[in-house]
């Protein structure tokens, strides 16, 4: 979800007319296009379509087999259900600090940032940065995955084809945005309709046409069946309902995007409502797809299909036109979301920065307005990972793990910071000597109070959770890829004069540091890959 602000002349706003997503950075799907004047004119139906223009992207499509391929329809239920409660916690944890302190409006980075210091705020902002990058690569694979429906140069039996061609999407959607941001705009509109639409024909079709319950109920708990990249491993109910947790996730990123609009409410009310409804809306969807799909065809066939799965499942459902009308709707979705990604995943790296974390002309804006130089940063680390990833032959699952383990960094920190302000009623100390973060803002009730405890932990636990139920080889990667920011932060904070870590940030730092260490012996002897 794109938010186009006209900033006043006197520059308060930090990103001088660059479009602002519904979190600092922004969520996967993004599609639609809001022009806010008056801050105190977004009703209770934009809320809610933030929300869900922001959750409901790519990974809709590629859901029935992500899920397929880890986990039985009764472990997809019990994973969807915790799902459900850990999400909807953490969408109210942005919403709780969002009222707690408005004046923070930076999204997830300024939240980690005020909370637990410069430095962990960085390595959230860094991680959330790099998934967003690494999501690009995805969209590109996912996207030309789907082209290959209608040419077959791109079926995935050339997998150099397909990456010269994101390279060069990613270059000229690059020249694109170097004129402007508002050049997406019309994109992001009509790529909007074109993944609600199918969504809904698919919806319609197979739950009156291709639906069998005998096929939906075929060894619901898998006792029966394997599990793996391979199909040939066994797992647990508790080992598929963790396999499937980031796969969830993926495709609840930006639920949080209400809550950065509470400024601009009519109403303060509205947000929490708006973020409910939301919620339900994408949930609903969401549930829809993956259980459907189990209904058409077996577990086994599900999980062996390609990327969009979705077209795959109607398919069976209806013939090769259902294929099609999903792939061409696929197509225009996740054309539209990696143009609005790549003029605005460059964000985070602006905004740290424009504080000072970051060499000041990474933040560089040029004369119409264009990040150009976070742009340039961003367009050549996409290329790099679309390399990195071709080298090693890897999926769009692949990627999408990956992409997740890294954005969990600053849903952790975030909802430590909420625990912080409901236990101790204020925000931590800045850790720079002499000077403190201004964290004032609106008193809370005692029972509101108790309530932001109560989300606050279990979007604390759920975050760890999910942590846990990664697959370590994601984890140990991220550690890797937070590595080099680690070592920029620190050559920005040596020119600057500035202390450059605290006790806590240097126990962090040495953390990140050993398993990135270890993971980078493990990548040479060949005991840890993509």
């Amino acid at each position: 979800m794109v938010l186009l602000v006209k900033t006043s002349n006197n520059g308060s706003n930090p990103t001088n007319g660059v479009a602002v997503p519904a979190s600092s950075e922004p969520a996967p799907g993004t599609a639609e296009t809001l022009v806010v004047d008056d801050p105190r004119t977004v009703r209770m139906g934009t809320l809610v379509s933030l929300i869900v223009g922001s959750c409901v992207g790519a990974g809709i499509f590629a859901l029935p087999q992500n899920v397929a391929s880890v986990a039985s329809p009764g472990a997809a239920m019990i994973g969807w259900a915790i799902t459900g409660v850990g999400m909807l916690c953490i969408a109210f944890v942005f919403q709780a600090l969002a009222t707690r302190k408005p004046h923070l409006d930076s999204g997830v980075y300024s939240y980690v940032r005020a909370g637990l210091g410069d430095f962990i705020g960085f390595a959230s902002a860094w991680g959330y940065w790099l998934g967003t990058i690494i999501a690009q690569v995805g969209y590109a694979t996912l996207f030309f995955s789907s082209l290959g429906f209608f040419l077959p140069i791109f079926d995935g039996s050339r997998p150099l084809v397909q990456a010269f061609a994101a390279s060069l999407l990613t270059w000229v959607i690059f020249t694109v945005l170097s004129r402007g941001v508002r050049q997406a705009a019309i994109l992001n509109v009509v790529a909007t309709v074109a993944k609600i639409l199918p969504i809904i024909a698919f919806l319609v079709l197979v739950a009156f046409v291709g639906f069998n319950p005998e096929v939906f109920t075929a060894d619901f708990w898998g006792h029966a069946a394997t599990f793996g990249e391979n199909q040939d491993q066994s797992a647990t109910l508790m080992d598929q309902v963790k396999g499937m947790m980031l796969f969830t996730v993926w495709a609840f990123i930006g639920v949080e995007g209400a809550s950065t609009y509470s400024k601009r409410a009519r109403h303060r009310k509205d947000i929490s409502i708006a973020t409910f409804i939301g919620f339900v809306v994408v949930f609903v969807l969401l549930m829809a797809v993956s259980f459907l799909s189990f209904g058409v065809v077996s577990r086994e066939e599900l999980a062996a299909m390609g990327d969009n799965s979705m077209g795959s499942v109607l398919q069976a459902a209806v013939g090769d036109w259902g294929a099609g009308l999903i792939s061409i709707g696929l197509c225009i979705s996740v054309l539209g979301a990696y143009v609005s990604w790549q003029m605005l995943c460059a964000e985070p790296i602006t905004l740290m920065a424009q504080d000072g974390l970051l060499p000041k002309i990474i933040g560089k804006t040029n004369s119409l307005g264009a990040p150009v130089v976070s742009q340039l940063c961003s367009a050549v680390v996409i290329q790099a990972f679309i390399v990195v990833f071709y080298l090693n032959e890897s999926t769009y699952t692949t990627m999408v793990q990956l992409a997740t383990s890294l954005y969990l960094l600053p849903y952790v920190f975030s909802a430590l910071y909420l625990l912080f302000l409901s236990t101790r009623g204020e925000g931590i100390a800045h850790p720079d000597a002499g000077r403190k973060f201004d964290l004032s803002g609106p008193k809370v009730s005692s029972s509101t109070n108790t309530i932001h405890l109560v989300l606050g932990l279990v979007a604390f636990l759920y975050s760890l959770w999910l942590l846990y139920a990664a697959e370590l080889k994601f984890v140990l990667l991220g550690t890797l890829l937070v590595l080099p920011g680690l070592i920029i932060y620190v050559i920005t904070r040596v020119r600057a004069g500035g202390r450059i870590f605290n006790l806590f940030e240097w126990i962090i730092a040495a953390l990140i540091t050993a398993c990135a260490l270890y993971t980078l012996y493990g990548i040479l002897t060949g005991t840890v890959s993509l």
